[in-house]
């Protein structure tokens, strides 16, 4: 929820809908308690970018975070920063680890075989 908005109309809170495939229980507590823990403590976001991410250059660029761009540097995000998830005992520390284990099985499986892609531009050659 920016704060640096003068008009109380202008502020504003951003949920971004997590993938159709996710599990939705484990999805929503778990952004509800990443919310809860930027207003516990104070974690104030990012101010808004007014311009084409894809046209920035140099040093404005690389100012500006990313996302993780796998499903393994999501897993590898999680595993350094969890402790929020286990605030109130909403979450325990064997069902994070579990789950952890079982993404990063999956991550594995995948990485082992070839994408359908690669059939497509290398089937000929």
């Amino acid at each position: 929820i920016p704060t640096y908005f003068s008009k109380p109309s202008a502020r504003r809170l951003e949920f971004r809908s997590p993938d159709p495939s996710c599990n939705p229980y484990l999805s929503f507590a778990a952004q509800l308690m990443a919310g809860l823990d930027g207003i516990i403590n104070r974690i104030e976001p990012p101010a808004p970018i007014d311009k084409d991410l894809y046209e920035l250059e140099g040093p404005e660029r690389a100012s500006i975070r990313n996302v993780p761009g796998s499903l393994e540097e999501a897993l590898d995000a999680l595993e350094s920063d969890q402790a929020f998830l286990y605030r109130g005992e909403v979450f325990t520390r064997d069902l994070v680890d579990v789950w952890l284990d079982l993404k990063r099985s999956s991550a594995k499986e995948v990485a082992l075989r070839p994408h359908p892609y690669e059939f497509f531009l290398y089937s000929d050659v």
